[in-house]
């Protein structure tokens, strides 16, 4: 069978609209990506899976002295509820929130630069702000071309604690920074339901081993507003056709093919499938992972979350097989982090665009910076990579995550902090 990134596009035009986690849209595009499996002859089944989606239904933000002035916020996911009327208290704007910073905020409102992370949560929570305002975005940012993202405030911020919090422009931050503001209203209102997701997975038996199972994964969902084409129904369409090749080369080893849901909102696809087949997991040996691809002008990259011998297997293999690609050791921000905290090791695979020529997690994420030759090159590295593992006399990948991936992994996952804050309650 020969690579058509024709073919790919094709599909990718097909699940190119926007697909929040737990939607209709994303369900309807994980019909499509099953009816696409079912085609070529290896049924798919979808799992469905249980997700928090948090529910705004008010959110402002207005300064109250020294002048007046309402701005365009969207609420937090989650957060804490105002009072009636709001919470009015003063307002500081605290930058990154170092010691020196946060040393008089308790009980005010704080506006922190980019985006909330746990170490900066952390330190706010134990300083007692009020409330708290974060920002994205460029000044040259034009409110009709552009969106102001909808955020969560995650279970693994809300361990440390949960205050009112809404998301403004940093065209709008400036303003009030500039103005001196120093007294604020938030107004939030909102609640949480339980919403259904789905993780699509087709599987090709191995003619030989059978009970050894590489997997190869990617995540299907986008966020509010975006097409999702780049991140990641690129990743999507390449292991599809991936999928179409051992569908007409049976594979020595059992392959399982996998489009995960709610990626987006903290890996909620893949998470719910590892703890769903934990005893089937015993049997995973490797985790190939596509996440991000198709951009005409950027640069293939091959993270290896393994033995470093993998990820120097890999520079061997990219260069006898003639592939333009960078490589490392390490984890990358995607499904293959569930797998590796169960113990499976795994590669991830992406296409990244050069800087100003690919957008992502926006409105511009769309087909007019990607191209099927693009496609193409990534496919044919992944295949590759996957003929050899499926396909190997022995797998030379030792089934074993080392100890400084294992430490990565849990920096990611803040694992110290979780418990520490589990120990304090």
């Amino acid at each position: 069978m020969e690579i058509c990134g024709k073919r790919e596009m094709e599909l990718l035009e097909k699940i190119g609209f926007t697909r929040i986690a737990g939607s209709a849209e994303e369900e309807k595009a994980a019909q499509i990506l099953k009816a696409e499996c079912d085609a070529m002859g290896v049924p798919a089944i979808i799992e469905p899976f249980e997700i928090e989606q948090g529910i705004v239904e008010e959110a402002k933000l207005e300064i109250l002295e020294p002048f007046y002035q309402e701005y365009p916020v969207t609420g937090y996911q989650c957060a804490e509820n105002t009072p009636e009327g709001g919470l009015e208290a003063e307002f500081v704007y605290v930058e990154n929130g170092t010691d020196v910073d946060l040393a008089d905020v308790r009980g005010k409102i704080v506006l922190v630069n980019g985006f909330m992370r746990v170490p900066l949560f952390k330190r706010l929570m134990k300083a007692g702000v009020a409330g708290i305002v974060t920002m994205e975005g460029q000044l040259r940012d034009k409110r009709e071309e552009t969106d102001l993202s909808t955020r969560k405030l995650r279970r693994t911020l809300r361990a440390f604690g949960n205050v009112p919090m809404v998301h403004t422009r940093v065209l709008d931050a400036i303003d009030m920074v500039r103005k001196g503001a120093c007294k604020a209203r938030i107004v939030l209102k909102g609640h949480t339901e339980e919403w259904t997701s789905h993780n699509v997975v087709a599987t090709v038996l191995g003619t030989e081993k059978p009970q050894e199972i590489v997997s190869f994964g990617a995540h299907y969902d986008s966020v509010d507003f975006s097409k999702g084409v780049y991140d990641n129904g690129a990743g999507s369409v390449i292991n599809m056709e991936v999928l179409r090749y051992f569908q007409e080369n049976p594979p020595k080893r059992t392959l399982k093919f996998m489009w995960y849901g709610s990626e987006e909102i903290g890996l909620e696809g893949s998470w719910a499938y590892v703890k769903g087949h934990k005893e089937e997991l015993k049997d995973h040996l490797l985790m190939i992972n596509v996440d991000v691809g198709g951009p005409v002008l950027g640069v293939d990259r091959i993270t290896a979350t393994s033995e470093e011998k993998l990820a120097s297997f890999m520079e061997y293999f990219t260069k006898i097989h003639g592939f333009s690609a960078e490589v490392k050791q390490g984890i990358y921000s995607s499904d293959s982090i569930p797998f590796a905290d169960s113990g499976v090791p795994g590669i991830n695979f992406i296409r990244g665009g050069a800087e100003g020529a690919a957008y992502i997690h926006n409105r511009f994420d769309t087909l007019e910076f990607l191209s099927a030759e693009a496609l193409e090159k990534t496919t044919h590295i992944v295949l590759e990579f996957g003929k050899t593992m499926a396909n190997a006399k022995v797998l030379p990948v030792e089934r074993k995550i080392p100890q400084n991936i294992v430490e990565d992994v849990e920096k990611y996952l803040y694992k110290k902090e979780l418990s520490e804050a589990a120990e304090e309650k």
